[in-house]
């Protein structure tokens, strides 16, 4: 686990996305599903382990019905203070669209 390959995936001088950032909550682990409009809509599930987001990207996304089967692909670490960001990645950047958090 770590950020290596998130940092290096990114320019930035051109993206506003979080580089770092730990949870100082202890006491409970935090989630966050973020609707992100990229190269496709897809959405994207993180989950706070060890100090970082362990994140999963789902193609067709979350569904309300519990037999309903999704691909979860895993995807590179992400900084623990990702799970507020919202805006704009440049398209020139790895993952380039928008982005929103939809639940913590």
């Amino acid at each position: 686990m770590g950020l290596e390959k998130h940092n290096q995936k990114r320019d930035f001088s051109e993206t506003h996305e979080p580089r770092s950032g730990k949870s100082t909550n202890k006491d409970r682990l935090n989630f966050v599903i973020q609707k992100h409009d990229a190269s496709r809509l897809h959405y994207d599930f993180r989950w706070e382990m060890a100090g970082v987001l362990r994140s999963w990207a789902v193609p067709k996304g979350p569904s309300l019905k519990p037999k309903d089967k999704r691909l979860a692909m895993m995807v590179e670490d992400h900084p623990f203070d990702y799970k507020d960001f919202e805006g704009i990645i440049p398209k020139s950047e790895y993952g380039g669209g928008t982005g929103q958090a939809a639940v913590t």
